[in-house]
Parts: structure tokens; C-alpha cells; sequence
């Protein structure tokens, strides 16, 4: 599999023609400006110095020029703790991965045909399974934009976007595709991050008086959330990502080819594609993981010999 993989990654085929996507990356950017305008808007003013009592002494010159003292900074030691030591439990992750997705399809909707949106779940539960993540309820879409993306949250939400649906010629290439987004989620790759940026905000800012309730943790993480998801995740996450991804597809009776075949596709589309924008920000490019792929698999699936099932996938009317 590794020579093989090795000859996708250097043998790509060069396709012409671009199509006017619906630009995700620039919706999900205008949706993190507007979470982060939103909390500057909300932030309390300060408060004025009270008028001086009659019975007070007047200050003097020296005092009226002093600046005054500056506020003390209290650090939020439950938001350090926790990201020095603590973890988030499922229903927390739930949490956070609905109020991520549910930014996300505020840019984007899901696209209008009951029976893909059934069967993309049926295929990506079956793949989950084998993750062996079974204290999360597992949610999969087709996001209705010709952009050609994938997306996971944390708490087992996963997006394909309908321009990648498209390329797809059979079910075991939906199940690598999806294997790949549901390992960011096993793995945590997303909470990693939103548990780093969760340890410099509570070295950086001032304990809020605001902060009540268990819902305004997840309130304050959606800004981070949604930049992750306009973003990316780092180089080893994706590769990661696509390592584990082709095993949980072989492991539910898929060939292992299935992702592969779909980064070899997405490498041969023209590097100024409308439609893979996003995909460069958020993810290395194909080929470079399909090398980083081959030589990691290095021939251990070559005797795996699984189901394409070309007839039974679903194609979009």
C-alpha cells in the first residue's frame, strides 16, 4: 500500500474548470468577528471615581496628577485548574460541538433531501462504531455549498460538504472521508486546542462577574470554536487524523483505498479551485498527506481486502 500510496502522491493528474462556490471560509471569518465584536461590545465601562464628601480634604496638586492606582487582576483559578489538570466530561463536549455547529450551519445550511442526509448517517454511525466513542451521539450532514471541505465538532457532529460529496464514487470513499473527521473527535483534536486557549485566557483576563452558570464556559468558547473550525487544526492532527481514519474504515469492511482515492482526486483539482480555498486553510494539502499516509501505512493493509459498494452509494439528484 505504501508504493502504491507513494505513486498517487507523485503522480497527480491536473483537472481544469472551476466552479463560483459559496466562499465558507469568509462566512465562518465574518461569524468569529462577530463573536469577538460582541464580546468587546459587552464588556462593562469603567467605573467613575465618586465626588469627594464635604468632610473630605481636598487633594492636592501632587495627588490630582498621580495616575491612579492600577486595578488588581484576578486570575480565574477554576479556569486555570482546569486547564493545567481537568478534562472535558461528554456532556460538556456535547455541548460545545452543538454551539460550534450550530455557527456553523447559521453560515451554511444543510442541503434539502431527507434520504442523503438518512443515509450519510446510517454509513457514518457504522464507522463511528469502530471508534469506540460510545458516549456520544454521533451526528452527520451534507453542509449545501460547492466548496469541497469536511468538518467535525467536538461531541460527534461531522459536515461533508456537498461539493466534495460530489466527487465521491462510492461508499467506502464517504467512509474514509468520515473516518477521518470522526478521528478528530475520538482523538479530542479540537478540545486540545480549546483546553490550550482555555489555560491563556485564564492567565490573560480578569475573572468575570458575569460568568454564571455551566452554559457561559461553553458561551466563552465559541469565538475559539469557530476560529478552529475557519482555521484548522496543526499538520500532525490531520495526519493523525487520516491514519486512524482509514483503519476505522477498514475495521467497519470498507477497503482502505477509500480516502486515499479521495485525497488523490482532490490533489489533481487546479491550486486556484475556488471551491478548495477553505480546504488549504484548514487542512495540509492532499498530497502531502497521501506521502505522509504512505509512509506511515507502509504496506500493513495490503492483504485488507474490503467492500467498495459503488452500487449502493447514494448520489445526489
Amino acid at each position: 500500500m505504501k508504493i502504491k500510496l507513494m505513486v498517487l502522491a507523485v503522480s497527480l493528474a491536473s483537472f481544469s474548470g472551476m466552479s463560483a462556490g459559496l466562499d465558507l471560509g469568509k462566512l465562518l471569518e465574518e461569524r468569529i468577528k462577530q463573536e469577538l465584536n460582541k464580546d468587546k461590545q459587552s464588556q462593562p465601562a469603567p467605573a467613575q471615581q465618586p465626588a469627594p464628601s464635604p468632610t473630605q480634604a481636598p487633594a492636592t496638586a501632587q495627588d490630582a496628577a498621580a495616575p491612579p492606582p492600577p486595578a488588581k487582576q484576578k486570575i480565574d483559578a477554576r479556569q486555570l485548574g482546569f486547564a493545567l489538570f481537568g478534562d472535558y466530561s461528554p456532556e460538556e463536549e456535547m455541548r460545545i460541538g452543538k454551539q460550534i455547529s450550530g455557527n456553523l450551519l447559521g453560515a451554511v445550511p444543510l442541503v434539502r433531501d431527507d434520504k442523503l442526509q438518512r443515509y450519510v448517517n446510517l454509513v457514518g454511525n457504522w464507522v463511528a462504531l469502530q471508534s469506540g466513542r460510545k458516549d456520544i451521539a454521533w451526528h452527520f450532514g451534507v453542509l449545501d455549498t460547492e466548496d469541497i471541505n469536511a468538518f467535525a465538532a467536538p461531541g460527534g457532529y461531522v459536515f461533508v460538504t456537498k461539493g466534495l460529496y460530489r466527487r465521491l464514487t462510492n461508499e467506502a470513499e464517504l467512509a474514509g472521508v468520515l473516518g477521518h473527521e470522526i478521528a478528530h473527535v475520538s482523538q479530542k483534536h479540537h478540545l486540545k486546542v480549546l483546553k490550550q486557549s482555555s489555560l491563556i485566557g485564564a492567565l490573560g483576563q480578569a475573572a468575570s462577574s458575569k460568568a454564571k452558570g455551566s452554559d457561559q464556559a461553553v458561551q466563552n468558547l465559541i469565538g475559539n470554536g469557530a476560529e478552529i473550525m475557519a482555521r484548522g487544526l496543526d499538520k500532525n492532527a490531520e495526519f493523525e487524523a487520516d491514519r486512524i481514519g482509514v483503519v476505522y474504515a477498514a475495521r467497519a469492511g470498507y477497503t482502505p483505498w477509500g480516502l486515499p482515492e479521495v485525497l488523490q482526486d482532490m490533489a489533481g483539482l487546479p491550486a486556484k479551485d475556488n471551491r478548495t480555498s477553505l480546504l488549504y486553510k484548514t487542512h495540509p494539502h492532499p498530497a502531502e498527506r497521501l506521502a505522509a499516509l504512505g509512509e506511515a501505512v507502509d504496506g500493513r493493509f495490503d492483504a485488507v481486502r474490503g467492500k467498495e459498494l459503488a452500487d449502493r452509494f447514494y448520489r445526489i439528484r
